[in-house]
């Protein structure tokens, strides 16, 4: 640990000493505004998306969009110390980070530190505020491969195969399917990245497909998932109600929506109406035109990330943010996918969107980190 904390100073002292060397251009504005506008909208519909349910529940039609701004805030916070580390930094802090992560993973089931909720051990109950390490093993995992992948090393696709399916699998025993397969797909694409064999990609995809096919099966309630994904009339009042009502609101919308908060489905018609179904509200309500444009701007914050990557000054910083990037293009293809039933539901949130502390702040983060790279891109 002394080492560890010993290289962190050097590597600082380095920096401040040549940080006026190696910075060559400022933040990428561009991004900056993106996620901006992103997050501000999604405060908006998180606001919009909850008024019944928090009536309902806690006799205050502003008590979810108030903790989403709180989060927005310090997540500005994260967001501006995190662009002002150097990204070097990251690198020493890989191992210690994976490490902490995956305590935090088996932390979940400790009793009196643990949150057990809604038949799932996700949560860390920390006093101040509730994590969910699942979120932040994302970020741990894409931190610790880029450092390892930006080496040049022969025959480590065993070792990479152990790592991800230890750190998927305390995921899955939470049990959380979703946060699992994007964990999954993040390492796949990192892999592809740093430039390894592309044979071995294609022996993963049919081992993943039999895993994810397994997994369903044997518990009830993703049967019942993949069961309506197959066949949405099969439990109408069931397990097919929620991707009922997401086509319904999606539906409902048209072209030009029914307009801003006149949305039907979130009166208690639509579960999860301000997480991971947002979307068919920002369907509903902003039609086809909305709904495009929520995608453009998705794909304009994940093409700012790839573009940083492409001009990255060396193989640690641009595996880190072509890693981030993907997370963001894997996680909100998911939610869409789901929410027009190509893929079946998984509970994933729409990054920036959905309402949720560690998802946000987390991304945050990792968005902190891109932007210092874009600062030093060549």
């Amino acid at each position: 640990m002394k080492s560890i904390f010993s290289s962190v100073a050097a590597t600082l002292k380095h920096l401040a000493v040549h940080q006026k060397h190696k910075a060559g251009h400022g933040a990428d504005k561009l991004l900056i505004l993106g996620i901006l506008i992103m997050s501000l909208f999604g405060v908006l519909m998180v606001y919009d998306s909850s008024v019944a349910i928090a009536i309902r529940d806690f006799s205050n039609q502003y008590y979810y969009v108030n903790e989403q701004l709180k989060w927005l805030f310090v997540g500005a916070i994260v967001f501006i110390i995190c662009s002002t580390i150097h990204y070097k930094v990251w690198y020493q802090f890989a191992l210690p980070a994976l490490f902490g992560t995956m305590f935090l993973l088996l932390a979940v089931f400790l009793p009196g530190l643990g949150v057990h909720a809604l038949g799932a051990h996700r949560w860390i109950n920390l006093g101040l505020f509730v994590l969910q390490p699942a979120e932040l093993s994302k970020l741990a995992i894409i931190i610790y491969l880029s450092a390892w992948f930006s080496h040049p090393e022969h025959n480590r696709f065993f070792s990479f195969l152990l790592l991800l399916l230890m750190t998927v699998g305390l995921v899955l025993i939470e049990p959380d399917l979703g946060t699992s397969i994007i964990i999954l797909l993040i390492g796949i694409c990192m892999y592809y990245f740093a430039g390894s064999p592309i044979h071995h990609l294609a022996l993963l995809f049919p081992v993943i497909a039999g895993g994810v096919l397994v997994l369903a099966l044997i518990a009830p309630y993703r049967v019942a998932r993949l069961t309506t994904f197959l066949n949405p009339q099969s439990d109408p009042l069931g397990s097919s109600y929620q991707i009922r009502q997401v086509l319904i609101a999606l539906g409902s919308g048209g072209w030009t929506g029914v307009g801003i908060g006149k949305s039907r489905q979130k009166y208690e018609y639509l579960p999860e109406a301000n997480t991971d179904s947002i979307f068919a509200i920002i369907g509903e309500e902003t039609g086809f035109v909305g709904a495009i444009a929520t995608i453009v701007l998705f794909l304009f914050i994940i093409w700012r990330g790839f573009r940083i990557a492409v001009h990255a000054p060396d193989p640690f910083s641009r595996l880190l943010t072509l890693g981030i990037s993907s997370w963001i293009a894997v996680q909100t293809l998911i939610n869409l996918g789901a929410m027009v039933r190509v893929i079946p539901l998984t509970g994933v949130p729409l990054p920036f969107v959905s309402y949720g502390g560690s998802s946000f702040i987390i991304l945050f983060a990792a968005m902190g980190i891109v932007l210092n790279i874009s600062k030093y891109n060549k």
